[in-house]
């Protein structure tokens, strides 16, 4: 059986798109990372600063954003405005041929209204499909796409989509076609057992021990999405997840997610 193509889908968040030299030492990294990738960001913290300057109160529910039509202009605005042409232009500087893609752009990422929960989160989507013949066309032009956490509803509704979320996406449409390592860089070195101690890195995390810490509020808040994600992208084809800082696209130390 021929060997499938690899691909390297990086998410970057947190601190370090807050951070321009913790975002520089990454996009450098990035930009020398062999072969096809894709990279996808979010940019909440951004986003909140950006709606508090405007007067408006950003909201969580279980480390998720509500999006209300003013919260939506500002996330449009945020992350497929300003960080996206920001980390593209960086990327072009490091001689990286990148493009920057909301969801909506070839319709790239195709969303829903997120529905029947509980909570109303508002213009939140929920990923439906990927257009994984535009995606492989741009990687085989040697294009790295950039997507930003805005998806669409064909019907000329943007939503806010999680970053996390769009990545393991992304990763289980093209695993059919790719050898997929699916990378998570935020500020932690990794999954950590103590949240103030950067050296309780949980090196390998199976899903049964993720359920025991989850049940003992070990891991709880923003990393709970992010894990729920990785471990679908596993059981979804998804070959190999890991979760590190700026430097996991060079460093050992990190977070190795396993079914």
């Amino acid at each position: 059986m021929e060997n499938k193509p690899k691909i390297s889908i990086v998410k970057i968040g947190g601190n370090v798109i807050d951070n321009e030299q913790l975002l520089n030492t990454f996009l450098q990294d990035f930009s020398e990372l062999e072969g096809n990738k894709i990279l996808v960001h979010g940019g909440g913290k951004k986003a909140s600063e950006i709606a508090e300057k405007l007067g408006l109160q950003p909201s969580f529910v279980e480390g998720r954003r509500i999006t209300d039509k003013s919260m939506l202009e500002v996330a449009v605005m945020t992350y497929s405005g300003l960080i996206n042409k920001q980390i593209v232009a960086k990327l072009q500087q490091l001689k990286t041929n990148s493009m920057g893609f909301s969801g909506a752009d070839g319709n790239l990422i195709l969303s829903e209204k997120r529905k029947n929960t509980a909570i109303d989160f508002g213009f939140v989507g929920d990923v439906i499909s990927i257009n994984n013949n535009l995606l492989s066309a741009l990687l085989s032009q040697k294009i790295i796409p950039v997507f930003s956490a805005i998806t669409h509803d064909c019907n000329g509704q943007l939503l806010n989509t999680n970053a996390d979320t769009i990545a393991a996406e992304i990763a289980i449409s093209l695993s059919k076609e790719y050898d997929i390592e699916l990378i998570y860089s935020f500020e932690k070195k990794g999954v950590l057992l103590n949240s103030e101690d950067e050296n309780s890195i949980i090196e390998i995390l199976d899903f049964e021990k993720f359920q025991l810490l989850k049940e003992e509020k070990v891991i709880h808040s923003g990393m709970l999405p992010k894990l729920e994600n990785c471990f679908n992208s596993l059981a979804n084809g998804v070959q190999s997840i890991i979760i590190g800082n700026q430097n996991v696209l060079k460093s050992k130390v990190a977070t190795k997610i396993k079914l």
